[in-house]
């Protein structure tokens, strides 16, 4: 655990008598903490919360490492946890497709996997796993449920992030059906950079294949133009990114609409 999710989480020493002023010191520093967490906190929707809504929520969340190829969700299982990604990538796919999964959804640090839950359902029809590393704040079903039904905010927010997701999501079918190979790869890549730090991360020929739909080979063929055009490196399942402007250029429309859909809906 960090220093920051230590301090977040009300962890810090406490000092002082139990008298007035020594309980006035400690909620003191309760709030200091807090208020410093949320200025720092890397998810965004519950950045964009109100400082009080903040510091209710932040001691039932637990920090959660996400590891490469963790399931969050299993289709037609309950959802036990939601996970509010503060950095990497979760992916959710379509199951038992012929040719095998397909990724149908991207979720990271702008909003949370466990989006049933929200709408009143107890289970998903897809999978949702770790593709890049990372880390989350989780909470038990039950807790998210009674959170939204006492911050009404948090619930406002969560609904317009479920909108901008569905907005993602059919952006993707149409990117699908009408775009190459490339530029299909570029707006993925577009779309992972801007849930990490740095400009290097994780990503095997696998995961690449199943978000673009395709196999291996054709996986080789697109990073090896976008490599040789100067846009990124690709070498043993690590992607860098060389110039974000160029590879902006190389993507096709559809990550401008998606990002403009969250200007719109988070910004």
């Amino acid at each position: 655990m960090t220093d920051t999710e230590h301090t977040a989480r009300g962890a810090a020493p406490m000092h002082g008598s139990h008298d007035g002023d020594g309980m006035h010191a400690t909620a003191t520093v309760r709030r200091d903490g807090a208020a410093a967490a949320h200025a720092e906190e890397p998810n965004r929707l519950l950045r964009a919360l109100a400082p009080d809504d903040y510091e209710w929520l932040l001691p039932q969340l637990t920090p959660m490492r996400l590891r490469q190829r963790d399931v969050l969700v299993e289709p037609q299982r309950p959802i036990t946890h939601v996970y509010f990604v503060r950095e990497g990538v979760g992916s959710m796919l379509a199951v038992e497709q012929e040719g095998g999964e397909v990724e149908v959804g991207t979720i990271g640090r702008e909003g949370f996997v466990g989006l049933p839950l929200l709408l009143d359902a107890e289970t998903s029809s897809y999978r949702v796993i770790v593709q890049v590393e990372g880390d989350a704040w989780r909470l038990g079903a039950d807790a998210f449920r009674r959170v939204l039904d006492e911050r009404p905010h948090l619930r406002r927010r969560c609904l317009r992030y479920a909108q901008y997701f569905a907005d993602q999501m059919a952006q993707s079918v149409a990117c699908n059906r009408l775009h190459t190979l490339e530029e299909r790869c570029a707006r993925w890549l577009l779309m992972t950079h801007d849930r990490v730090h740095g400009d290097v991360f994780e990503l095997t020929h696998e995961f690449l294949a199943t978000m673009l739909g395709v196999r291996r080979a054709g996986v080789t063929v697109a990073m090896g133009t976008l490599q040789g055009a100067g846009l990124v490196t690709y070498s043993r399942g690590r992607v860098s990114i060389l110039d974000r402007a160029l590879l902006e250029g190389a993507a096709c429309d559809c990550y401008g609409v998606t990002r403009a859909s969250y200007d719109r809906l988070l910004g």
